[in-house]
């Protein structure tokens, strides 16, 4: 019996950056936990220290690891999803839809970030946390479950997305295009940029996310 769980598919590769290419795997045995046979046809990754030979971890669809990124344990990647730079996906965590890891990010317990949300940076996304939608995990952020992330999209002038969770220190942290900080800092920052209107939807915006996430941790 193999103690590989899958292998490289000959001349089915794309490159992601001049002289990078994530190759197509294919599995060698069975993961009888989600359902695959032998032969079944995964995602792409750069090498095969992006995915673990033991566990349950897979990839696929049209999902990508590649960088110094590590999928482990039994863990799921697929879709379209993208795992890169020095991020870590492990435990039953899942990553899918058009999500992106990446940075020192982990993502690990039964964690599940998907749609078009992005998760970078230190944050730590655990627990049975599920991060979604349109937001944007950042910076110093541990997410350990829903309670703890609001996000809203189509709001400023240029119908943005405004998330605000909890940071590791405890602070309620907002990110918004660029910037990240602590609400009082955000709103700080809106108040000289943006108009008076603008700045009373934030406000309001803000006030909300607080009492939601506060009233849950309470």
């Amino acid at each position: 019996m193999s103690d590989k769980k899958y292998e490289f598919v000959p001349g089915d590769e794309k490159t992601i950056a001049p002289g990078r290419t994530v190759k197509r795997i294919r599995l060698l045995v069975a993961i009888a936990a989600f359902g695959l046979p032998s032969g079944s046809l995964g995602g792409y990754i750069e090498s095969k220290e992006c995915l673990s030979q033991s566990g349950n971890a897979w990839v696929s669809g049209d999902a990508r690891v590649s960088g110094n990124a590590r999928v482990f344990g039994d863990a799921q990647v697929f879709g379209d999803a993208r795992v890169f730079g020095n991020a870590r996906v492990f435990g039953d965590a899942q990553v899918f839809g058009d999500a992106r890891v990446f940075g020192n990010a982990r993502v690990f317990g039964s964690a599940w970030v998907s749609g078009d949300a992005w998760v970078s940076g230190n944050a730590r996304v655990f627990g049975d946390a599920q991060v979604f939608g349109d937001a944007q995990v950042s910076g110093d952020a541990w997410v350990s479950g829903d309670a703890s992330i609001v996000w809203v999209s189509k709001v400023g002038r240029d119908n943005g997305t405004l998330t605000v969770f909890t940071g590791k220190d405890g602070d309620l942290i907002a990110t918004r295009g660029c910037f990240i900080g602590t609400i009082d800092e955000f709103l700080a920052q809106s108040e000289k940029v943006h108009d008076d209107r603008t700045h009373l939807e934030y406000r309001m915006l803000i006030e909300v996310a607080h009492s939601r996430i506060t009233r849950s941790a309470s």
